[in-house]
């Protein structure tokens, strides 16, 4: 059997929070191991695991380095404007704005913190 990967995030409503992860991942959250875990495709392959940790081994919420960032290309629209519609489709699902969008050098990129404060990262690519 090869080897597989994922992503595991812990969260206090894994319900809710793989919504807000598969609706900005444009997938379809699929049931877990547990009526508490959901798994989403992870467009690099794997998957996104949204699970509620044990009681007995709660996962405390924390600032940090690693984020979720979600890439998108821009297509035949400017990067920044469909960054601003991404934007504002993550702030309607209750996420809101850490840092405004902003053009770099390798695309327009926000950050944003989900509704159970993990850091998010999304990433519009410019049109090649």
């Amino acid at each position: 059997m090869g080897m597989s990967g994922s992503i595991v995030l812990a969260a206090d409503d894994p319900t809710a929070l793989a919504r807000f992860d598969a609706e900005l991942l444009e997938v379809e959250p699929q049931p877990g191991l547990s009526g508490t875990h959901w798994r989403l495709p992870w467009p690099a392959g794997g998957w996104l695991e949204v699970y509620e940790p044990s009681r007995r081994r709660p996962q405390p919420k924390q600032p940090g380095r690693l984020a979720l960032c979600l890439q998108r290309p821009a297509e035949d629209s400017p990067a920044v404007a469909v960054l601003n519609d991404w934007i504002n489709a993550a702030l309607a699902l209750g996420a809101s704005l850490q840092d405004p969008a902003r053009l770099e050098s390798f695309g327009a990129e926000a950050w944003l913190l989900g509704p159970e404060g993990n850091r998010l990262l999304l990433l519009v690519l410019p049109a090649p």
